[in-house]
């Protein structure tokens, strides 16, 4: 594999085709992709991979962050959530409370992003103070400081809320650190989805190296 194989038809965010010429031989691709295309929703080098190869190599890259979402309700927004998890490269998403969750809004992301259940807020922390995480609480509540002007933990776990409630007090009271983003609007909040979104970037221009 001294040469990365390239697909000989124009690539989209649409899918690709069957595979033109010769088929290469890479233990990465997956044949059945190969001969019928390939519409999934991946970035251009992922094309043809199967699931696996794709989560072992974003496994090499991941961050040290991890998303916590909680789900008492039910909220459309943790499938965005997690496939912008996906998009920023963090380590885990957790998922608290109802083990099913509405994964339309992921587009398939969860495939290739490490998923953990937690029963409860109480088996959640357990989780986070074995593994060294700090908990990163995200909400506009009392005490929270404006994200702009704090640095968050390398390692950490960052703890959404649902849309409208938000974080449970027993969430909020087992965090590290809870923050939130400064509004200039009318508005009370950002849709769930949006702020995860944000902080996740945050998080990235703080600690990554570019």
């Amino acid at each position: 594999m001294d040469e990365e194989p390239n697909p000989s038809v124009e690539l989209s965010t649409y899918g690709v085709g069957p595979w033109r010429g010769e088929l290469p031989d890479d233990p990465r691709y997956d044949r059945e992709l190969l001969e019928r295309g390939d519409s999934r929703n991946v970035i251009d080098r992922f094309r043809y991979w199967t699931i696996d190869a794709i989560k072992a190599e974003l496994d090499a890259t991941r961050h040290p962050f991890h998303v916590a979402i909680e789900n008492w309700q039910h909220d459309m927004n943790i499938g965005s959530i997690v496939r912008s998890a996906n998009a920023f490269g963090a380590s885990t998403v957790h998922i608290i409370g109802r083990r099913r969750w509405n994964k339309r809004g992921a587009m398939v992301t969860d495939r290739y992003q490490h998923v953990l259940h937690h029963p409860d807020v109480d088996d959640f922390v357990t989780w986070c103070r074995t593994a060294g995480l700090s908990i990163v609480a995200v909400d506009n509540v009392a005490g929270s400081v404006p994200i702009e002007t704090h640095t968050m933990p390398l390692e950490c776990v960052l703890l959404f809320g649902q849309e409208g409630p938000g974080l449970s007090a027993e969430a909020l009271a087992a965090a590290d650190l809870t923050v939130e983003i400064t509004q200039f609007g009318s508005t009370r909040s950002l849709n769930a989805s949006a702020a995860a979104a944000v902080v996740m970037h945050a998080w990235v221009t703080q600690h990554h190296s570019f």
